[in-house]
């Protein structure tokens, strides 16, 4: 765990490994309390209000058992068209998103929502993401590997799954879990103390 900048605590509600590593590469001093809650989508939920929705939820949950502080959370989806595409339940399932993505292009986006003792913020941000054609080897390969198994999408775009991608257009910290220009300037309006100004 990190220790708090000053008096000012920022506590992260996520499990992620992903976005715990990518927030502490600020150099950014946080907690970590992941949110439980249910992420069904509702029905007709666009992928704008689901991931937002998710986030300020987070936040919120984590905000109630942590008066004072305020809470960092994201939630990130992949679509295609109007199809939400979670976390695949097993290799079978991740084989077959990815060969649905293979050759097209999906948009990432991220819900990233900030609670605390003066309101909220929030945002969401879309990336857009084009595999190249994959064969069935590839994917068949890519699936048993473990994996897409936790992973939006059924790919990590930091990790194996790079070789999947023929071009990103916007954020690429968006694509693997949280969108570092955009959460700053969440942070900076609710004022908390940035790196470069917490000196």
């Amino acid at each position: 765990m990190h220790t708090p900048v000053g008096q000012t605590r920022l506590v992260l509600a996520s499990a992620s490994p992903r976005r715990r590593e990518l927030l502490g590469q600020l150099g950014l001093s946080f907690e970590v309390s992941a949110a439980d809650i249910d992420e069904t989508p509702h029905p007709g939920e666009s992928a704008t209000a689901y991931v937002l929705r998710l986030a300020q939820e987070k936040a919120r949950v984590v905000a109630a058992r942590a008066p004072g502080a305020w809470v960092l959370a994201a939630d990130t989806t992949v679509a295609l068209g109007d199809e939400l595409f979670g976390k695949p339940r097993d290799a079978a399932e991740a084989r077959e998103m990815l060969g649905r993505l293979s050759g097209r292009t999906h948009e990432v986006q991220t819900g990233v929502a900030l609670a605390g003792p003066t309101g909220e913020h929030s945002t969401v941000v879309r990336t857009h993401v084009t595999f190249r054609r994959l064969s069935a080897g590839e994917i068949a390969w890519y699936a048993g590997t473990g994996e897409p198994l936790d992973k939006a999408g059924s790919y990590a775009i930091q990790g194996k799954g790079g070789f999947l991608v023929a071009s990103v257009e916007g954020s690429p910290t968006n694509v693997i879990g949280l969108p570092l220009g955009e959460t700053l300037e969440l942070l900076a309006r609710a004022g908390l103390p940035l790196p470069w100004s917490a000196s």
